[in-house]
């Protein structure tokens, strides 16, 4: 009786163990199961909400991106020597055209054409990025030959299609101008030279900043800076992948890429031209053909039209292409729509306007 009566509490204890072991795992399971779901489901159930563009929380210490500087130190006399240089004529070999003529200031630092026109009406190649911020960019020109402003000038200034002149004539014209005279000489112990008229010219492009964007308020910790909407777009802008290539203070301007990484832009595109071979012609090594420098998304929305190329007239339609080729993917119209608004928020100042 005793016996029968020990096995029965021993097997009602071994019973109860069990049950509360197997609760145990149970729940133990189920939380790893939760940690699965969480860590396996997409970017919208992680702080990105990629069907609204909704972000959970924002730091401005902590983004990809910097804002602008609100002011630089530079050299006021020679910004001003610069300014006077930078819209001057008479630098080209038929006193027609300006560094402004290509760079103009109050429509977003483009002359909004497919390509610029030089002296003599000659065309160039490529588009003409903006003059804007393009003191923050690693290299200049899309393919990165000029490693300074100062190499980019010299070669705007003595391009057959562009300003077509030659350094001796550019001085001679200069030294017969009294006011030229005396400026350079009170900046400059070398008076006027090559180097210190590229110094003069470089040192103005440098000060064409446009800082103060929606943008840089919202990194400044400005939390209202954006709209929903605008917000949106950021989350999907970063969620998606463009902040791989458009980051930084400059958001892009400082690394090359290639287009067409998904897909073949240029065959899609078709006739493809010398100048469609990017970073190669000027390296000839084999890896960097159809690379460029990434541009700028800065004061974008008023730069059209857009790529090297300038093959397409909108917003709407280059985000749509990078999706497409830089990223592998078709993004749906709300989605191109918000990330378009908060395009529209790198728009900065010069001066206290907009450069529109």
């Amino acid at each position: 009786m005793c016996v029968a009566l020990a096995v029965s509490m021993s097997l009602s204890n071994f019973r109860l163990h069990s049950t509360r072991w197997l609760v145990l795992v149970l729940f133990v399971l189920s939380l790893s199961g939760v940690a699965l779901i969480f860590w396996y489901s997409p970017q919208e159930h992680r702080g990105i909400q990629k069907n609204t563009g909704l972000s959970v929380e924002h730091s401005a210490g902590q983004e990809p991106v910097t804002p602008i500087p609100l002011n630089l130190e530079l050299d006021a006399r020679k910004v001003s020597l610069g300014k006077r240089l930078f819209h001057d004529p008479q630098l080209s070999r038929d006193y027609t055209i300006s560094c402004a003529n290509c760079h103009n200031l109050t429509t977003g630092g483009v002359d909004r054409l497919p390509r610029s026109v030089g002296i003599g009406g000659r065309q160039g190649e490529i588009n003409a990025p903006t003059v804007f911020n393009s003191g923050f960019n690693f290299r200049q020109f899309w393919d990165g030959r000029a490693a300074t402003l100062e190499d980019l000038i010299d070669s705007h200034m003595q391009h057959p299609a562009e300003m077509g002149s030659a350094w001796p004539e550019i001085i001679a014209k200069l030294e017969n101008d009294a006011a030229y005279r005396h400026d350079f000489a009170a900046i400059y112990r070398e008076d006027i030279k090559p180097q210190t008229v590229k110094d003069a010219i470089a040192t103005f492009v440098r000060s064409l900043t446009t800082p103060n964007s929606k943008f840089d308020r919202f990194l400044r910790g400005e939390k209202n800076a954006l709209d929903r909407d605008e917000l949106a777009g950021y989350d999907l802008f970063k969620s998606y992948g463009c902040i791989s290539c458009h980051q930084g203070m400059n958001m892009g301007g400082n690394m090359y890429e290639k287009l067409g990484l998904f897909e073949d832009y240029f065959v899609q595109r078709g006739n493809v031209q010398e100048v469609d071979f990017g970073r190669y012609n000027f390296t000839k090594i084999e890896n960097d053909r159809y690379k460029f420098r990434v541009p700028s998304l800065r004061n974008v929305a008023l730069t059209a039209p857009y790529f090297h190329d300038a093959s397409v007239e909108t917003l709407e339609g280059s985000v749509v292409i990078m999706g497409k080729y830089e990223l592998g993917v078709y993004l749906r119209d709300d989605e191109v729509a918000r990330i378009v608004k908060f395009l529209n928020t790198l728009t900065g100042e010069y001066q206290g306007g907009t450069g529109k």
